[in-house]
């Protein structure tokens, strides 16, 4: 079988790379479940938390046929289970471990598309899978569906008609969420209780035939509280169970199985009382001889309950009034399973609910509304993925920048029913991990900005507007709901540095300087924040000397270069946005800090071959600002633990990375930039780590390669050094090999981003899955900036300008600025650039085109370019 010729492909996992890999497959905020190598289903994360390993009883697809004059077979739609998952106590503890499947595998991805390959001689017909979720830069609510689409593609392979069924069987699990679900017989009995009474019916309504899936016993304000369906486009040959026959020692599964292989048509079983039923919905068709056809199944869901990761005690919690009165809204305490809520009853305290569920009333309203808009979003993710994969750049660099982007749709993402987003760092199997969008965390992160950002400046409204005090001290973690988010009273340096540079980004890609004005006055009380006595900066020097809270979860004492690069490019960042909204006395300040911080670094920070950390001990605790100090630090203050001291720290130019991406330029000595991205490739890089010792967290093992966080080439390391020293983290990784190539060190950089995806090659790691504290690390996606380092590309909404690199022969790359994205083919001259603009979705209107190295052309008056459209530019050499 051979993929799909119209969807994009760009990378092919053989039978031996299949293990682990797992493809999330929802929306933005909605939660996922994931398309296994094999083709499982795996990981049903759609229940408002983490559920690694959540595999629903007997959920499955599977294929029957009878080619003309022959016997009936069945295959699950399944590939081989791998040698290493044989061996338990009782036999084989993989789901639907007891069913035929297809010998032959193979998956092909370029995310969020994903198709399983199944053949079997053996067997009639070859099948393939696809699956994906509509993914569209530039458009939120189109990215944002609680949908899983399932097509099963057949062909015949045979000179004989075959008669084909293809079933769809799913667990109504409502009232579970996967965390409370063990293969251990207790376990399995405790999750069957909060199943009792579920109920599935046949519906039918337009294209759509389904079964809708809901518990009885649940109750309304229960995190498990929601809806379910399973449900199938086609027209005719429509065969279903609402449940399955309640029989024991395993003959519940035989029934079914029976039922399908003897005509491929299922027959209904007397619903009996039992927890978590099966429900089937199948399709029978007839294949010519060397025909294909297809069926496509739909998976929606709708959990309206999400509740808050900062649960309040009980003396503390203060009740909120539900103000929205559209039936729609989703169902809180004061809620009935309809939907409709009383405004006069408090709702719970804890709870924050999902803005998806406020769209549909039910999964089943969710699949008959999607449906009509299916084939159009296809064709417009095919349109972004097509143009992404058609990028003339590297490999590794575009499955990194796009298996990646798949974290904003997982659990570690979600959007609460105001309409704000918000992160966890990463995810535990069964919980998030570190909450409230860390801003040290999503600092690193650059695919938001440049693909959404609408949700990007959601992101920097909580940020400033609700996360940041009077007195300019931004809570590093967030609390929810949004009227607690000043609970958490500490502030992390390059959190708060980061985040300023960050709303200068976004500003820049918008253009919008109404959403600047409303922003910037606690954007500049979080800059002054430094200033205060005891702060980053008391002395006023341009240079961070205080306690510095950071993402090593430790605090740094003394000037050192990460926190300190960051702080530089802060600063230009608000002289660029002062001067904009008229605060010219306030933007001539942050120059003149700026320049005095930059020429001290300089010369004093870097030691030939990169930046250097000098501590200096705080002795009186009493002179560090409020809020400074987490207590995650040295007991001693005269001797603080956990520095960086003298190491070669990976990303310790992390804020001139961010300058890079974000247009701001060099913030420091663009020679010593240089001197220290190779230094960090000479001495952090290492090809084989068989030798290496490590005595905390392994994201690397055996004869792979990556960057360590932190070496000491020059002696003098602290006998207890920040945490992480010895360890490696993709995010940082992606932060070091894309400034490397900002420096012009492509080789370098390349080579590190070679490394890391070796290490995701779907047998030994997910390639959708790029773990650091906790699955879907958010830090990972900093992976999308190698992309920009290698185009150059620059967008400002402001100066209405466009800019890229030069090239030196025809060149076709992909672009996105958060709203628009499309094509852009540059071919040189003697004389110029040639550059053609297509614009694919969204408008962008341009005053000047730019080709660093080469010229700009400025245009006589400003030219839009709409959705559909492409424009030619020359720029003169």
């Amino acid at each position: 079988m051979k993929p799909n010729p119209h969807w994009p492909v760009l990378t092919t996992y053989d039978r031996r790379h299949l293990r682990r890999i797992a493809l999330p497959t929802g929306g933005i905020g909605t939660g996922t479940i994931s398309l296994g190598g094999v083709g499982d289903l795996r990981d049903w994360e759609i229940v408002n938390r983490p559920a690694k390993g959540f595999n629903p009883a007997n959920t499955f697809f599977a294929v029957r046929a009878k080619a003309a004059g022959g016997k009936p077979a069945a295959r699950a739609l399944l590939g081989p289970i791998d040698g290493a998952d044989y061996e338990a106590s009782h036999g084989s503890t993989v789901p639907n471990h007891g069913l035929p499947r297809f010998p032959n595998c193979s998956f092909a991805a370029a995310y969020p598309f994903g198709q399983v390959l199944l053949t079997d001689p053996a067997f009639p017909l070859e099948a393939r899978i696809e699956a994906f979720n509509p993914l569209v830069p530039g458009d939120v609510e189109a990215s944002s569906l609680p949908l899983f689409v399932y097509r099963v593609v057949l062909t015949n392979r045979t000179s004989k008609s075959v008669d084909a069924t293809v079933c769809g069987s799913m667990q109504n699990f409502v009232g579970a969420d996967g965390s409370n679900y063990e293969l251990a017989w207790a376990g399995a009995r405790n999750f069957a209780k909060v199943m009792a009474g579920n109920r599935t019916e046949l519906r039918r309504e337009g294209p759509l035939t389904g079964l809708f899936m809901s518990g009885t016993q649940t109750k309304p304000d229960a995190p498990g509280f929601g809806t379910m369906a399973l449900s199938t486009t086609a027209k005719s040959g429509i065969t279903h169970r609402t449940s399955w026959a309640k029989l024991g020692w395993g003959d519940t599964l035989l029934d079914f199985w029976d039922d399908l292989t003897d005509d491929g048509k299922l027959d209904e079983r007397a619903l009996e009382d039992q927890p978590g039923p099966i429900g089937s919905l199948a399709v029978s068709l007839r294949l010519p001889p060397r025909a294909t056809r297809e069926v496509t199944f739909l998976i929606t869901w709708h959990f309206p309950n999400r509740v808050t990761w900062t649960p309040a005690p009980p003396e503390k919690a203060v009740p909120l009034t539900v103000a929205a009165e559209n039936s729609a809204t989703p169902a809180g305490p004061c809620c009935g399973p309809g939907g409709t809520c009383d405004p006069a009853q408090p709702m719970d305290p804890n709870w924050i609910g999902n803005h998806y569920t406020t769209l549909y009333k039910d999964a089943w309203d969710a699949a008959t509304r999607i449906t009509p808009r299916l084939r159009n979003l296809e064709e417009r993710t095919l349109g972004f993925v097509n143009a992404f994969c058609d990028a003339d750049l590297p490999h590794a660099v575009k499955e990194a920048a796009l298996c990646n982007v798949s974290t904003l749709r997982t659990q570690t993402t979600f959007r609460t029913a105001d309409g704000h987003v918000f992160g966890w760092e990463g995810c535990f199997d069964y919980a998030g991990c570190c909450h409230g969008s860390c801003t040290h965390v999503w600092n690193y992160e650059n695919a938001v900005g440049f693909l959404f950002g609408e949700v990007a400046r959601s992101q920097r409204g909580v940020e400033f507007l609700h996360a940041t005090t009077p007195e300019g001290l931004m809570c590093f973690r967030v609390n929810l709901p949004i009227a607690r988010a000043q609970e958490w009273k500490h502030a992390a340096a390059d959190g708060q540095m980061g985040t300023l540079v960050r709303l200068y980004r976004d500003w820049r890609l918008c253009g919008d300087d109404k959403w600047l004005r409303a922003i910037w006055p606690a954007a500049r009380r979080a800059i002054e924040f430094c200033w205060a006595d005891g702060g980053w900066d008391g002395d006023r020097d341009g240079v961070m000397e205080g306690c510095q809270h950071n993402t090593m979860d430790v605090e740094y004492f003394g000037p050192n270069p990460q926190m300190q690069v960051w702080y530089l490019a802060a600063l230009r960042a608000c002289e660029e946005m002062a001067r904009h909204a008229d605060d010219d006395a306030f933007a001539d300040r942050c120059r003149a800090l700026f320049e005095t911080g930059r020429a001290w670094t300089d010369a004093n920070l870097f030691n030939g071959d990169y930046y250097e950390h000098h501590v200096r001990p705080i002795t009186d605790e009493t002179k560090i600002a409020k809020g400074l100090r987490i207590g995650m630090g040295s007991p001693d203050m005269s001797d603080p633990l956990f520095q960086l001291g003298a190491g070669c720290l990976v990303d310790q130019l992390v804020g001139q990375y961010m300058a890079h991406a974000v247009g701001l330029g060099y913030v420091i000595d663009p020679e010593h930039s240089r001197k220290t991205h190779a230094s960090i490739m000479r001495f952090n890089f290492k090809r084989d780590f068989t030798d290496h010792f490590n005595h905390l967290r392994s994201f690397v093992l055996g004869d792979e390669s990556a960057l360590l966080m932190a070496t000491y080439p020059l002696g003098r390391r602290p006998k207890q050094p920040f945490p992480y020293y010895n360890e490696v983290m993709t995010g940082f990784e992606y932060t070091a090999a894309a400034g490397m190539i900002y420096e012009g060190l492509e080789r370098e950089g390349l080579t590190c981003i070679n490394a890391i995806r070796a290490r995701y090659d779907g047998l030994k790691r997910s390639p959708f899955n790029e773990a650091e504290c906790g699955h879907h690390y958010a830090r990972a996606m900093a992976s999308w900036t190698a992309l920009l380092a290698l185009t150059g590309f620059a967008f400002s909404g402001v100066e209405q300008s466009i800019r890229f690199r030069s090239v030196k022969k025809a060149t076709r790359w992909f672009w996105s600025n958060g709203s628009a994205w499309g094509i852009v083919k540059l071919v040189p001259s003697r004389t110029g650039i040639a550059v053609e603009l297509n614009v694919q979705h969204g408008t962008v209107t341009l005053r000047r085109v730019e080709i660093a190295g080469v010229g700009e052309l400025m245009l006589a008056k400003p030219r839009t370019i709409a959705a559909g459209k492409s424009a030619k530019f020359t720029v003169a050499r």
